[in-house]
């Protein structure tokens, strides 16, 4: 297979070469799609199920982002310390490597993430290892690696050891030609990122492994999730967390996008509450295997007017980027999530004004809280 073994070269050629500092191991040749194992046709998978005394044991992919150390910390409240295991390929702060156990997983080493599910027991697996909108845009190649690849990996390993399986999503799954307002969970999805094709593909693979094997997976779509804990990366719903900073730091905020672009935006509380709830659900609740999931949905100028509440001097102006505000208005400005709240009970408890009140209480302002008070 000499073309194989050019690709697989070329690949890891790729991998060791890039900038961008991430430490990604090299792909292996089942990266384009060569299977390390045969599943056989009648082959049936069934989740594990537990009893109130017996915790899942749990493993997260990728938890040094934005959502993973939120979601090891309400784990280990749930299920006990030793039973969540957050898992990254970089090196953790203090604070996050002693509050429970850390291990180095790289999701391309199919090896070594099958050897962590077999000798820690893993039961229930959150694949949260991805390269982000902007990052994949910059490098496509390794976003298809870590997204896809990475994804094929969870998938064969969970579906093989019989694990509870949940990926998450994205607004960006959704394209230009998507119904906006609202965006239900089934309708034409024809995102242009690679982030949003990857999630796309992980959708609809998950749903296939159900489908054929019997693999219990379980997915959201999530919306801008909104959390003091994260510095803005200049991501499209970003402003929405720096119109606090800036709104404490100086008193102005300049927004890149319109003032009437509509988004569905959550609290990270609720995201993670989500999360666990999804996956705490019975299976027989479950009518599909990805679901919407949305708690608000507000433009620049409503948040801008419910933080001069809390900050009455902050001047707002506005200076759009065509970039930002492209992607923007293909995403839904809203999300119909009827069959979560059908289905398995959802419920979110931030709406913008507590998401505002809170966001002040972390980011320090006592001061202008009292004076508005």
């Amino acid at each position: 297979m000499p073309v194989v073994r050019n690709l697989g070269r070329a690949a890891s050629q790729l991998l060791q070469s890039s900038g961008c500092g991430c430490g990604v191991s090299l792909v292996p040749v089942r990266a384009i799609g060569v299977s390390p194992r045969q599943v056989a046709s009648d082959a049936s998978f069934h989740s594990v199920t537990f009893s109130e005394s017996d915790h899942p044991r749990v493993l997260i992919t990728g938890g040094l982002g934005q959502l993973g150390v939120g979601l090891a910390k309400l784990l280990r409240k749930r299920f006990g310390k030793n039973n969540v295991i957050l898992s990254d390929i970089r090196k953790p702060a203090d604070n996050v490597f002693y509050s429970g156990p850390f291990i180095f997983a790289d999701i391309l080493d199919y090896k070594n993430l099958r050897e962590i599910v077999v000798n820690n027991r893993i039961t229930w697996l959150f694949h949260y290892s991805a390269l982000l909108s902007a990052v994949g845009e910059a490098n496509v190649p390794l976003a298809r690696a870590v997204n896809i690849t990475g994804l094929h990996n969870v998938l064969d390993i969970a579906a093989e050891h019989n694990l509870r399986l949940f990926v998450p999503s994205t607004i960006g799954a959704f394209g230009p030609t998507s119904p906006r307002d609202p965006t239900p969970d089934l309708c034409i999805q024809r995102p242009r990122t690679i982030y949003g094709v990857s999630k796309v593909h992980a959708e609809l693979m998950g749903e296939y492994y159900h489908n054929r094997y019997g693999l219990d997976f379980r997915c959201l779509r999530y919306p801008g999730i909104i959390s003091a804990d994260s510095q803005p990366g200049g991501g499209t719903t970003d402003y929405a967390v720096q119109i606090f900073h800036d709104a404490i730091k100086t008193g102005k905020f300049k927004c890149y996008l319109r003032p009437d672009t509509r988004l569905p935006m959550m609290y990270i509380d609720d995201c993670l509450k989500a999360t666990l709830e999804v996956m705490e659900a019975p299976a027989e609740a479950l009518t599909m295997r990805t679901y919407n999931i949305s708690a608000m949905s507000f433009t620049p100028e409503e948040l801008a007017q419910e933080v001069q509440k809390y900050v009455p001097e902050l001047q707002m102006t506005y200076s759009v980027d065509q970039v930002r505000q492209a992607i923007a208005d293909s995403w839904p400005m809203n999300f119909d999530d009827s069959n979560a709240r059908r289905d398995w009970g959802w419920k979110h408890d931030y709406d913008l004004p507590e998401l505002v009140t809170t966001m002040f209480s972390y980011l320090g302002s006592d001061s202008r809280i009292a004076q508005a008070n």
